[in-house]
């Protein structure tokens, strides 16, 4: 007889969030249902018959390292990993701290905002895991390393988007994540390099995003069904 047990599961998740200033309505968005995000995601899974044990968020905030030289904004934030809800309330102080300001040219640096996120301290016990990473932007991106040479960028960064592929992995290539956990949730434009991860990396969904407008057309409901289907 098969046993009976449920199937749970350690999940981490990465919000890797554009804060220049057309990203007001999708930050506002994130702000107002931080509190609730917990609930709302473990409700989701219940109703699916799936069970989270854990549950941990990290937040990745990006702007422009070249642009930040001129307009006084930090180009990066990056915390640790939240353990919800433990810490719910700390979760809702740093996304609330988030301010969609500067920004500079159009293209942001998304694919160095995306490294921290593979590169993250990934949680690697339990019985099911999940290594979800987030991206919300409606930006093109600068191709990795165009900001490399002002104050403040990041030592040990890929230095090419071919590296940057090599840390994603594939069937083949061994990456920085669980090659059957790790997903890639990309709200963002279908421009290059956007659209040359979703239609070559594996495990990327990619839902195009209007180029300016904040991720205004995104609502709540999507993101945390979109979230929850991939665990």
């Amino acid at each position: 007889m098969a046993a009976n047990y449920d199937i749970t599961y350690n999940v981490d998740m990465v919000f890797v969030i554009d804060t220049t200033g057309s990203m007001r309505p999708v930050l506002d968005l994130v702000k107002n249902n931080a509190l609730n995000f917990y609930n709302d995601v473990t409700q989701k899974m219940s109703m699916k018959g799936k069970t989270i044990n854990q549950l941990r968020i990290r937040v990745v905030a990006f702007k422009d390292y070249k642009a930040s030289l001129t307009d006084g904004q930090k180009p990066m934030l990056v915390t640790d990993f939240f353990q919800l809800p433990a810490q719910n309330a700390d979760f809702q102080r740093c996304i609330n701290s988030l301010q969609p300001k500067g920004g500079g040219d159009e293209p942001e640096d998304g694919l160095e905002a995306l490294a921290y996120a593979i590169k993250s301290n990934w949680e690697t016990t339990g019985m099911k895991r999940r290594q979800i990473i987030v991206v919300w932007t409606d930006a093109s991106t600068h191709e990795i390393g165009f900001g490399r040479e002002t104050p403040g960028y990041p030592a040990n960064m890929a230095r090419d988007f071919g590296e940057l592929t090599e840390w994603w992995g594939d069937g083949q290539m061994a990456g920085y994540m669980d090659q059957s956990a790790k997903r890639l949730l990309l709200f963002a434009p279908d421009v290059p390099y956007w659209s040359t991860i979703s239609d070559n990396w594996d495990n990327v969904i990619h839902f195009p995003s209007r180029a300016g407008e904040g991720l205004q057309e995104v609502d709540y409901s999507q993101i945390v069904d979109t979230i929850s289907n991939s665990i």
